[in-house]
């Protein structure tokens, strides 16, 4: 007999609640599945010089967990949540170069927040999704089973048998977990928090801003807390050294762009002095740059644990108008394709022989030093000299200027890789770093003409050799300040940061490209 039409009206009523019924399920369902699963899972990372395992959780604590010698360090997160992460391995040679790395990041901490963060991030994404599969997993069931067999299940689970059943489990878990079973004591159970003030004790002046580190390793030896007394001096004199140069590299007197004009900052010889990285960011700022070329050797050999100064790198240049205006190669110390695809995968235009799109219009070309372990091809070719790749390098801006787009910068770690394709005339200027101190604007005038410049910039890690690490720099660092109007480059000032922590701003050079007749 057909339904009358409220009937039909209620009918349709009863299957809306009850479609809002199972989303509303669904829904809480996969919050308390993604929940569960979020703080019960973990991710391995490269941090800090260190492999590491960081899990989230509920305690608003930032705890580092550094090993069976050194003390583990906390701090409050600011929120309800919280983190552990627990060193692994590293290539630290000794316990004393290990303190040492410590208190150099903690001085600029930006990049290893900012992998955390990532971390997290990805965990809870990953959360997300799972919880919600896993939320549709009851939901399926239920209707699977359909009514009348939820009835008959419901019916049997009231009888004896069911009864039975359900106890029969219940003691087959509680066989399994053993709860009455008391856990061992550990060592952390038997040491207490403390203050880094009172771990150090009165005769070591602590600054202000680590405050609220708070230590637990009362089993430390006198040799260990020793080293933690020169991390905490590290520290210090590294904030102040280079929180002095940012600060004053915003009053610099430096040439600022005129209208049509872009500023692009570059750097390069880095090897892994995360500190500069402020002060780099604070010098591009007060010239009005507005994107970053990177020439290379931001670390020492290319391994995964120097990790952390890519992430400062990327964390000093991840905002504001430098956003999706990061271009870079690798250097010789890069040794390997670690530097160049973790870059790549961070944000940055790595550049591998094609001509790109720069900042302003800028046509762009460059590729990887040669004469790193692992690099030196050119695309699916291996084992190229370092002249060769510079005459393939040649051909690559010579054929785009036959056809049309003439490369107005070629980004490579040495610049004398650049020479031929300047000889050639078919490039305005040629930038690298790799020899740790300035060579001046060169004007190269090609066979046809044409005129280009070739420019090294020095060592913005302020490096003496192939690791910066320190609370100071080892020499002379420097970024370069290279201007563009219409596409091509009219102009470089040099600014240096000298060992005393005073400043040298070069004058600004023009570049000349008109060609000679």
């Amino acid at each position: 007999m057909p339904l009358s039409a409220p009937e039909r009206g209620l009918s349709h009523t009863t299957r809306g609640v009850r479609a809002v019924a199972y989303v509303a399920t669904w829904l809480a369902l996969s919050v308390v599945a993604a929940t569960v699963v979020f703080f019960h899972s973990s991710a391995e990372v490269s941090l800090a010089s260190h492999d590491a395992v960081i899990t989230p959780t509920t305690t608003g604590q930032v705890v580092l967990r550094t090993g069976p010698v050194l003390p583990d360090l906390r701090i409050a997160s600011g929120s309800p949540f919280g983190v552990d992460v627990r060193l692994g391995k590293t290539d630290a040679t000794s316990t004393s170069d290990l303190v040492q790395r410590y208190a150099v990041i903690a001085v600029n901490p930006d990049g290893p927040e900012a992998k955390v963060r990532e971390a997290l991030a990805d965990l809870a994404f990953d959360a997300v999704v799972r919880g919600a599969v896993l939320g549709l997993v009851p939901l399926l069931v239920w209707l699977l089973i359909g009514r009348s067999r939820r009835r008959e299940l419901g019916a049997a689970a009231r009888s004896r048998a069911g009864g039975l059943t359900t106890a029969l489990v219940a003691l087959m878990v509680l066989g399994l977990w053993q709860p009455w079973l008391p856990d061992d004591d550990t060592v952390d159970a038997g040491r207490d928090w403390m203050a880094l003030a009172d771990f150090l004790g009165p005769t070591v002046p602590v600054p202000e801003e680590l405050d609220g580190i708070e230590v637990r390793g009362d089993v430390t030896t006198d040799q260990t807390r020793r080293l933690i007394e020169s991390a905490v001096d590290t520290y210090d004199k590294s904030r102040t050294f280079y929180a002095s140069a940012a600060e004053a590299a915003a009053r610099l007197d430096l040439r600022r762009p005129e209208d049509g004009e872009t500023v692009v900052l570059l750097v390069s010889d880095r090897h892994d002095n995360i500190q500069m990285d402020a002060v780099a960011r604070a010098i591009g700022d007060a010239a009005g740059a507005t994107a970053v070329f990177d020439a290379g050797d931001d670390t020492s050999t290319g391994k995964t644990w120097e990790a952390f100064s890519l992430d400062s790198l990327t964390a000093a240049f991840d905002d504001g108008p430098y956003a999706g205006q990061r271009y870079g190669v690798a250097g010789n110390h890069d040794h390997g394709t670690f530097v160049r695809s973790y870059l790549a995968d961070h944000g940055w235009t790595m550049l591998d022989g094609e001509p790109v799109d720069g900042p302003a219009d800028v046509r762009l070309l460059g590729v990887d030093d040669p004469r790193s372990s692992g690099l030196g091809s050119w695309r699916d070719e291996t084992g190229l000299s370092f002249d060769e790749v510079g005459s393939r390098l040649a051909d690559a801006a010579c054929a785009a200027e036959e056809a049309g787009e003439r490369i107005g910068t070629v980004l490579v770690h040495d610049a004398n890789l650049g020479d031929e394709a300047l000889e050639r005339g078919c490039v305005d200027l040629v930038v690298g770093g790799h020899l740790h101190v300035q060579e001046w604007p060169d004007r190269v005038v090609g066979d046809d003409g044409d005129v280009g410049w070739t420019f090294t910039t020095g060592t913005t890690g302020g490096a003496a050799y192939a690791i910066a690490i320190g609370s100071k720099i080892k020499r002379t660092a420097q970024v370069s300040l290279l201007t563009y109007r219409d596409g091509r480059p009219v102009g470089i000032q040099a600014v240096q940061l000298e060992t005393n922590g005073r400043y040298r701003v070069e004058r600004f050079v023009e570049l000349d490209l008109a060609p000679v007749s």
